[in-house]
């Protein structure tokens, strides 16, 4: 059984709220950074870090909202977030801080690291391996992307997946493919998975102002090309584990 729980650290005049998912058993583990998306800290990237750990990495779900979650005030939200994703030094500050938090972990082994980043918290764990974070892999879905220049990815030490929808208009293909290309010519391993007819934020299971599932695909504060899609939610995160296996290893096996 996993155990979980809570830690806080301060970093760009906030006390971030972090959580932490333990394997059972003696480490050392391979750790994972997770980075959630614009909305916060919220149940299901609790949940991503859960199952990190039910497969026996310890996993660290960051903060950068200071506990706060934004659902249903998507202008709060941008008020947070794009101020923070104009200035990579504290992108760079807020992430280095959480890692240093998960490497402070008994039983995190740092040479089996590997980051896991939604949306801005996306680019806030490509922000890291830009400056030499040694992830031995790196996850993003729908990411936030820094500009496609390949000297800026020379000492990235994992291969990379990007991952996003078909029809996500914020973090399109397209762009996907162009910042690969840099990777490409940086000498990085990378991959494009593209989920057809998905929208953004399609692993977001939509919920009522109340936090019940509405049982649809579209979200109670509804956002044009925000949608969640049933079918490739799994299919997203089985790549994430395929990646993370291949990578860092566990000792446990991987379940459908």
């Amino acid at each position: 059984m996993i155990t979980t729980r809570d830690l806080t650290y301060d970093v760009d005049g906030l006390t971030m709220i972090a959580h932490l998912a333990q394997p059972a058993g003696d480490g050392p583990w391979p750790a994972v950074l997770v980075g959630h998306d614009g909305i916060g800290l919220d149940d299901y990237q609790r949940a991503r870090a859960d199952d990190l750990a039910e497969h026996g990495y310890l996993a660290l779900a960051m903060d950068y909202n200071g506990g706060q979650t934004f659902f249903g005030n998507p202008e709060a939200m941008l008020a947070r977030v794009m101020p923070l994703l104009g200035d990579a030094d504290r992108m760079q500050a807020g992430g280095r801080a959480a890692l240093d938090v998960l490497f402070a972990q008994a039983g995190a082994d740092p040479d089996r690291l590997a980051a896991l980043g939604y949306g801005a918290g996306g680019r806030i764990v490509l922000e890291l391996a830009r400056t030499g974070a040694p992830f031995k892999a790196v996850a993003v879905i729908h990411p936030a992307l820094p500009e496609p220049r390949p000297e800026d990815w020379t000492t990235a030490t994992g291969p990379f997946l990007l991952g996003t929808g078909s029809e996500d208009p914020i973090c399109t293909p397209d762009q996907l493919l162009t910042f690969g290309q840099a990777l490409e010519k940086a000498g990085v391993d990378w991959r494009v998975n593209v989920y057809g007819g998905a929208e953004h934020a399609f692993w977001a299971q939509p919920l009522n102002a109340d936090g019940r599932p509405t049982g649809g695909t579209t979200h109670d504060a509804a956002v044009p090309g925000v949608s969640y899609h049933a079918a490739h939610t799994p299919r997203a995160w089985r790549d994430v584990l395929d990646l993370f296996q291949e990578s860092i290893g566990t000792s446990s096996e991987i379940a459908p």
